[in-house]
């Protein structure tokens, strides 16, 4: 298991811009998929990006070209830069970490931090 912890949401307007940061328990290396996912109120929580071990990294259409995921194997922390944001990314954004074993998957979710956009 690995506790993970979201940092760096809050209030923003408009075309501004927020960092996000996931700090885990334990060294990261070996987790094979590190994401963030997204919930507003009264919607089903979706996926915004993904980087895998090797670096590679996907996107939702929704965030392509705003948002940025990145990851850092040493500080065991996983990042998610946010630009030009609009209202509808207004949502608890939650972090994800995915690990494939011989005996089955290992999932762990952050607690969430709130991001708020205003028009």
């Amino acid at each position: 298991q690995v506790q993970l912890v979201e940092s760096g949401g809050g209030l923003v307007q408009a075309g501004g811009s927020l960092r996000l940061s996931c700090a885990a328990s334990r060294s990261i290396i070996n987790i094979n998929v590190m994401g963030w996912y997204r919930q507003a109120p009264g919607k089903q929580r979706e996926l915004v990006a993904t980087i895998g071990s090797g670096g590679g990294t996907y996107y939702a259409d929704s965030v392509k070209g705003r948002f940025a995921i990145s990851r850092d194997n040493v500080k065991n922390m996983m990042s998610l830069q946010m630009n030009s944001l609009k209202p509808e990314d207004t949502a608890v954004y939650y972090c994800k970490a995915i690990k494939y074993s011989a005996s089955g998957v290992e999932e762990n979710w952050g607690q969430g931090t709130q991001v708020t956009v205003s028009s």
